[in-house]
């Protein structure tokens, strides 16, 4: 998309090129891949445009093949890409993914050091006008990335606050990226802090905050600033908890799972267009299952994201009880 008009809504991170085995077994037995994209922030974005907001993507890649294979990708789904800069020095993530069997997840192998994303700062957005832009989303990736990916994570928010823009905040933890759990911490929670709505899985509640339960877990964000808190509960659905209300909203059964790997991007693809149809925290909870659902029946990390046209299937077929 070469739109110069406004966007609704900001994303920035790292698209990788994905290469998903054809067959089950170890990567090192593997000689058949499939090429896609990957890439959490990317899958947000992508989820979000399907589902015809205006979205503008914000990121680097490489000087080459996979790089412009991520750019025609991004394209074509929608994406506003006047913010996606190439960059000469440096490479385009890959990324290795094997084929589950059982619905378990499957193991991944990134390369992604010294990437062209991993060198994001603050003056790739020096030009970036937040007037006009309704939302921002936000990951725990970038900031894991790099000092200048950190840097540019706060700003981001930072100027979404003061521009009066929503902002989602999703931790996505990868504490390998990390140099110490602590360090995680204190920086996810931080960003985490400057958001209205944090979007964590159970897991990552607990590792972030030390507590046990999603009610204490979302009330831990909300004494932080949150105006709301929904924490992925997995196949039992999610957990709601605003200051007038908290309860779980029941997850959408599938006959079978075949990739887990983006379910969770699908969960905020849903929480957020649905906010930002003026739908309540509930139904927003209602339809991230419904997406995040859709996304683990099929291969790839976002192939399973909606239109509009099926969202409103899925939703008339599995109304909220």
């Amino acid at each position: 998309m070469n739109d110069a008009s406004t966007p609704d809504i900001l994303t920035f991170g790292e698209a990788m090129t994905l290469f998903i085995a054809e067959t089950p077994g170890d990567l090192a037995e593997v000689e058949r891949f499939q090429r896609r994209i990957a890439g959490a922030d990317t899958n947000v974005a992508i989820g979000l445009a399907r589902l015809a907001f205006h979205v503008a993507w914000i990121s680097r890649v490489g000087d080459d093949g996979f790089g412009r294979f991520i750019r025609h990708t991004l394209d074509a789904e929608g994406l506003d890409c006047r913010y996606l800069s190439t960059d000469a020095e440096h490479p385009t993530g890959l990324v290795f993914k094997e084929r589950a069997e059982h619905g378990e997840d499957p193991k991944v192998a990134y390369y992604r050091r010294g990437s062209a994303a991993s060198h994001l700062g603050v003056a790739d957005v020096r030009d970036l006008d937040f007037q006009g832009v309704r939302h921002l989303h936000a990951t725990g990736l970038p900031p894991a990335l790099s000092p200048s990916t950190r840097e540019l994570a706060f700003h981001m928010l930072e100027r979404a606050r003061e521009a009066g823009l929503t902002i989602s905040f999703d931790p996505n933890l990868r504490p390998s990226l990390w140099n110490s759990e602590a360090e995680m911490r204190e920086t996810l929670n931080a960003l985490a802090a400057h958001a209205d709505w944090v979007l964590p899985g159970l897991a990552e509640g607990q590792r972030l905050t030390g507590l046990d339960n999603a009610h204490d877990i979302a009330g831990y964000y909300l004494d932080q600033g949150a105006s709301g808190v929904i924490i992925k509960l997995g196949p039992e659905g999610s957990y709601v908890r605003t200051a007038d209300d908290a309860g779980i909203v029941k997850g959408v059964a599938v006959s079978r799972v075949v990739d887990t790997v983006g379910a969770g991007d699908g969960f905020a693809v849903g929480v957020i267009s649905a906010l930002l149809d003026g739908c309540s925290p509930r139904q927003a909870a209602h339809r991230g299952n419904l997406i995040g659902a859709e996304q683990v029946q099929v291969v790839g990390d976002m192939e399973g994201l909606p239109h509009r046209d099926r969202l409103r299937d899925l939703e008339a077929a599995h109304p909220m009880a």
